[in-house]
């Protein structure tokens, strides 16, 4: 039992992930400034465009801004975390927090986290996509094209109160979302550059929006709007200031870009350097925007008016703004874009990092000759997501993105901590401010209070998923695992020399009798 149970916790050496890093096959070809963009590009999106009117109209009103400073402040304690982590010059490696938890935690606990990555990229970028299909549909209704509702809408509708239904809101199929998940999945498949280069393009789309609603809005801000700033219970919504910390989870999610940014540092040229200027510089340049957007569309519209999948484009229609509605219709689109993008993209990583170690198929780790990317896990991933947007309602969806997002930083923030006092030995360009305690113990306890916020039906469903997980692991992953069975080949991490396959045997056998 005792050897089992040592088995289940075996850590991935820091030898053995630079040597990963060296023999991949994946193109070292992004900048900072490729980073920075990725970032942006995945945190400006949802959060703006979707997910603000939302969460001001049904649990935080004007207080949304709070909301998001709340959010914002856990985010920076992970960021600091993620930034650490990305930035140690023995680990540019694909895998964000999955990698980060198997080099401090142990092997069980890295496939917990890299199931629950795989949750957290798959759920954002399917409510994105449902978000993304409500934009489409605001503008070509504003140019006269009648888009049917059971095509454009999930066959099944979601209450926290009453659980799953049908109404008279839904549809069929929301066809938009899951045609424009396929058609991302086959641009990721040609190449980290181009998709990159495409994500530049949406990101230049919506930052230029986004300052045309700002500016052109302002003169329209009705201070009424924002009285009572933190509205009290009423109509059935929990407002109040539990409703602001409720409103901190759904919006959280939409600070998973420095996240997926981490996920990319095998592909980066200098990730010493440039993934904390990517994490920590993209992160603050967004929440920013975050509040400006939604002080100026909770004064521009009362909150209750905007329950909307298209909250900014409702709020200037109007106000009698066509043209600033046809651009907002169109950066949503652009922004939203590009956030799925990089969800996707961050996806098909944690799969072929995990697959690498032995932990999942080793088909799902195979990088295409030809276009230097995840083939495999990365069609796999664009055709369940597709499905997700396609058949599930957008509360369901953004609920489960943001539970898994906080339990991925709860790790990663316990990771910083625990390296620091089991090799503090190791190169840190950049290092959390604090010690090895203060920032990571704030991180993980902002993260897990803003869990429960969630409700039990999150939480449970993101309990299932991690059991399903286990099932997994148990039946595949444990013994196929790499670093278990002894043939990740490894180094040794104070000499760099190699050790033999016996040497691992005898070393792993010496450990079990001890």
């Amino acid at each position: 039992m005792s050897s089992f149970v040592k088995d289940l916790f075996l850590t991935k050496s820091f030898a053995v992930l630079r040597q990963d890093a060296n023999a991949s096959a994946m193109r070292r070809t992004l900048t900072a400034k490729d980073v920075i963009l990725i970032g942006v590009g995945d945190i400006i999106g949802a959060g703006i465009f979707v997910i603000t009117g939302k969460a001001a109209a049904l649990y935080a009103g004007p207080a949304i801004v709070l909301s998001f400073v709340i959010s914002g402040i856990a985010c920076v304690f992970a960021g600091l975390a993620y930034s650490e982590m990305a930035a140690l010059g023995t680990l540019p490696i694909s895998g964000s927090a999955y990698t980060y938890t198997y080099a401090t935690m142990g092997e069980v606990l890295a496939f917990i986290i890299g199931w629950d990555l795989c949750l957290e990229y798959l759920a954002g970028a399917a409510s994105v996509a449902v978000g993304w299909s409500a934009y489409l549909i605001s503008f070509a209704k504003y140019l006269g094209a009648d888009i049917p509702n059971k095509l454009v809408s999930a066959p099944v509708a979601y209450h926290s109160d009453k659980g799953f239904f049908v109404d008279e809101s839904c549809g069929v199929i929301n066809l938009p979302a899951f045609l424009i998940v396929l058609a991302l999945t086959v641009v990721l498949c040609v190449g980290i550059k181009q998709s990159a280069w495409v994500n530049h393009m949406f990101v230049g789309i919506k930052l230029v929006v986004i300052l045309m609603f700002l500016f052109a809005t302002f003169g329209s801000i009705n201070p009424d709007n924002w009285s009572p700033f933190i509205p009290e219970p009423h109509n059935g919504h929990s407002y109040g200031f539990s409703g602001v910390l409720r409103a901190s989870t759904l919006v959280f999610f939409a600070y998973i870009g420095f996240d997926a940014v981490s996920t990319c540092a095998q592909e980066v040229k200098r990730p010493a350097r440039d993934m904390p200027i990517g994490i920590l510089g993209s992160l603050g340049v967004c929440t920013v925007l975050y509040i400006l957007v939604s002080l100026n569309l909770t004064g521009i519209a009362h909150y209750e008016t905007l329950n909307s999948a298209a909250p900014l484009a409702d709020a200037v229609k109007n106000l009698g703004m066509g043209w600033l509605k046809i651009a907002v219709s169109v950066g949503g689109i652009s922004g939203l874009t590009s956030v799925m993008l990089v969800s996707l993209m961050a996806q098909a990583r944690v799969f072929s990092a995990m697959a690498a170690d032995g932990l999942l198929p080793a088909s799902l780790g195979k990088i295409h000759p030809r276009f230097g990317t995840p083939l495999v896990p990365t069609i796999i991933s664009g055709v369940t997501c597709a499905f997700a947007s396609a058949f599930l309602p957008l509360d369901v969806l953004g609920d489960m993105t943001s539970a898994g997002t906080l339990f991925a930083f709860t790790l990663v923030s316990i990771s910083v901590g625990v390296l620091r006092f089991t090799q503090p030995e190791l190169e840190r360009p950049f290092k959390v401010p604090g010690g090895p305690i203060l920032v990571p113990f704030l991180g993980a306890a902002c993260a897990i209070t803003l869990i429960v916020t969630t409700g039990w039906s999150t939480v449970l469903r993101l309990v299932i998923w991690m059991a399903v997980g286990l099932v997994v692991y148990g039946g595949y992953g444990y013994r196929h695992s790499r670093l278990r069975n002894g043939r990740g080949i490894p180094l040794d991490d104070k000499s760099g020399v190699e050790l033999s396959q016996t040497a691992l045997v005898e070393e792993k056998g010496h450990e079990h009798a001890s």
